[in-house]
């Protein structure tokens, strides 16, 4: 078992900027990771709103602000952290992951969020093949194919907008009479010559075989259902109507929202001394790679603070 100050759980933009002021702090600590640094920044096509930084990469600014870290000397483990729990001291945290397991003195939970599912019918069943919530990671098999896309936020308006590079047509499926994503965005969709929006309309279902061949249409507003078929293979449904926090580790630990969602204050402390959530995965107006990024410091800050490290 080993002894830290802090682990960090979660390599997107809030755990690799508390990783960072962390290590400016001189406390001593691990930042666990299991996939790709960047979480969901890491599969955003093009990021035109962090300051200072214009038309990068999601990929890339995430391996920016990883080796930024690390030049610091931020100590990293890729690995799955399976449990958190209190010490029986009730001072420290056990942290229990595949490969290696830790007591520390404060945890920040910076564990973001996953893709929300659309619930239509055998959305579940093709996944993968049909149906996709990244449109920088599978935009590529749909080269001159049709691409639906359902939300009416930004993330829908700006995957709408890439799809439109590879697909012959993208047809946005928004449940209301009206987008709620940023003007500019909807402006952008709206002009776009290959984006088509289908208003007060939702996916009921989809059908077909080893790929999806039919999709079942209803309008909202007045419930009417009808159906379109295609070839299978020859389009794709892209889901982005937000997220779901991955906050499990915190059950039973602090104070959540029925949402799932991580109660915090304005210093990222929980209802638990010692215990700080950033970004995605916390309670939250606005969730946006610099607002992470803010989550990300304050939490290291109050860490710090609480572990004497700091004097403010």
């Amino acid at each position: 078992m080993q002894e830290k100050d802090l682990v960090i759980i979660g390599g997107g933009p809030a755990g690799l900027t508390a990783a960072i002021y962390a290590d400016r702090a001189a406390v001593d600590a691990v930042t666990i990771e299991q996939g790709n640094f960047g979480g969901q920044l890491s599969q955003t096509d093009l990021v035109d709103n962090y300051p200072g930084i214009e038309n990068v990469s999601g990929f890339e600014l995430a391996q920016k602000m990883h080796q930024h870290a690390e030049d610091l000397g931020a100590e990293f483990a890729f690995d799955v952290v399976e449990k958190l729990e209190r010490d029986k001291d009730g001072e420290r945290f056990i942290v229990s992951a595949m490969g290696e397991t830790y007591r520390a003195k404060t945890v920040i939970l910076a564990t973001g969020a996953t893709p929300r599912p659309a619930g239509f019918v055998n959305e579940s069943l093709f996944a993968g093949h049909g149906v996709s919530y990244c449109a920088t990671c599978d935009g590529m098999f749909y080269r001159d194919k049709t691409c639906f896309v359902v939300g009416g936020g930004n993330t829908a308006c700006e995957e709408a907008d890439f799809l439109t590079r590879f697909a012959s047509e993208v047809i946005m499926v928004v449940r209301k009479d009206h987008m709620r994503a940023q003007a500019q965005l909807i402006k952008k969709v709206e002009d776009n010559p290959k984006v088509t929006i289908r208003y007060e309309t939702a996916i009921d279902a989809l059908e077909g075989e080893d790929l999806p061949s039919k999709v079942v249409f209803r309008n909202t507003k007045t419930g009417e259902t009808w159906a379109e078929e295609y070839e299978p293979g020859s389009f794709g449904v892209f889901v982005f109507i937000g997220t779901i926090p991955t906050s499990e580790l915190a059950k039973g630990l602090c104070e959540c929202t029925d949402a799932g969602e991580i109660v915090t204050n304005e210093r990222m402390e929980t209802s638990t001394k010692g215990l700080y959530a950033a970004g995605d995965v916390r309670k939250k107006p606005l969730r946006q790679i610099v607002t992470a990024c803010a989550d990300g410091a304050q939490a290291a800050t109050s860490a710090a603070l609480y572990l004497g490290n700091m004097v403010i």
